[in-house]
């Protein structure tokens, strides 16, 4: 007669399964993890373009030029490059914003907008 209970190579077998089902919840949990950091950084860089095509469409059209600049929002500073061109039409210019974070090169926003020249 067989005594009743699991024999160790089962419980071996049911360990690692165990182990691996933990292992791919990690795996998980850190791709998440990474993922909302990631989003995170685009939504800000997104309110910084936004911030600045607002600032592009009220300045003064003789004040509006190439250039960049950096900003701080929410304790993170951020690199941007602003590129002004006249559109097809003489009477509009079409400016771009890309946005990235400061020392990085990848571009996390950008903004493109046309407004009067005059």
């Amino acid at each position: 007669m067989r005594a009743a209970g699991f024999t160790l190579l089962e419980l071996l077998v049911a360990l690692a399964v165990f182990a691996l089902l933990v292992l791919a919840l990690l795996h998980l949990a850190g791709q998440a993890t990474r993922t909302a950091a990631l989003l995170e950084e685009q939504w800000l860089a997104d309110v910084v373009a936004g911030n600045l095509a607002v600032a592009a469409t009220l300045a003064p059209a003789a004040d509006l030029r190439a250039g960049d600049g950096s900003t701080a929002l929410a304790g993170r500073e951020w690199a941007w490059q602003r590129e002004v061109e006249p559109a097809d039409t003489g009477a509009f210019v079409r400016v771009e914003l890309r946005v990235r974070r400061a020392g990085s090169p990848q571009v996390l926003a950008g903004a493109e907008l046309l407004r009067d020249a005059r």
